[in-house]
């Protein structure tokens, strides 16, 4: 049986056709459907010819982008990678909106948000779809858009390109933005974003919570900073 020819440069044209609508083509166009991005796609092919299965599926890799208007924009959070199990993540990061399962970072999430944020509203406890975030111009950002299935952390060099151009190209044209960058593999993109042109937060990356077993993560209050932010902007927090 021959081998099936996969058609990268289809599939650049179809992830980029979904960056249309949210106003996110023009910013990512350069990298998009340039050299780069065929080369990081060569290399997931190649991932899947060796046997190494990624997540999550290409149609969702640009989700993050697809749910956050270009325009809305007002908060860039950057994590580490999706979740490691097959048909979990959804390519917003921290949500799973697929499985409906709530994943352990996802709960330390709410948890420390309805100890924290006042007002916050319990009817959107555990909703596992954070697209209601994005909507409201919150870039749930991932440093690496996809990981081996059940490995993570295992594709973080291929993403370092893509991740490297989208924070420049937000640093360069659109200052005035809040970033928190959660863990140390969003730390180490911090030096790409101006200090006195934007809002730079930090926390322990919720994953390292889960895997200690610990009561509460430490976020250092990370959701109350970030409205506080916006409501001296804007006028009005984010509903979390």
């Amino acid at each position: 049986m021959s081998e099936q020819v996969i058609d990268l440069e289809k599939i650049r044209e179809s992830l980029y056709e979904k960056l249309k609508p949210s106003g996110w083509a023009d910013k990512l166009k350069t990298f998009v459907m340039g050299s780069e991005f065929i080369d990081i796609l060569e290399k997931l092919e190649h991932e899947v010819k060796i046997g190494n299965r990624f997540t999550p599926k290409l149609k969702y890799l640009f989700r993050a982008f697809e749910e956050c208007p270009y325009q809305n924009l007002k908060v860039v959070i950057l994590g580490q990678d999706p979740y490691p199990q097959e048909g979990v993540a959804d390519g917003v990061a921290f949500s799973c909106s697929i499985t409906q399962q709530t994943q352990p970072s996802l709960r330390y999430i709410y948890k420390d948000i309805r100890e924290t944020v006042k007002g916050y509203d319990t009817h959107l406890w555990f909703d596992h779809d954070l697209k209601h975030w994005s909507n409201q111009g919150v870039l749930l950002l991932n440093s690496a858009l996809t990981t081996r299935i059940n490995k993570p952390g295992t594709q973080t060099d291929i993403w370092e390109p893509f991740t490297t151009f989208v924070l420049d190209t937000l640093a360069k044209t659109n200052p005035g933005l809040t970033y928190a960058f959660l863990g140390t593999a969003a730390k180490k993109y911090h030096s790409l974003i101006p200090d006195k042109a934007n809002v730079k937060l930090y926390a322990q990356h919720p994953a390292a919570a889960a895997y200690n077993k610990e009561q509460l993560w430490d976020s250092g209050k990370l959701f109350v900073k970030i409205n506080e932010e916006m409501i001296g902007k804007y006028g009005e927090p984010i509903k979390w």
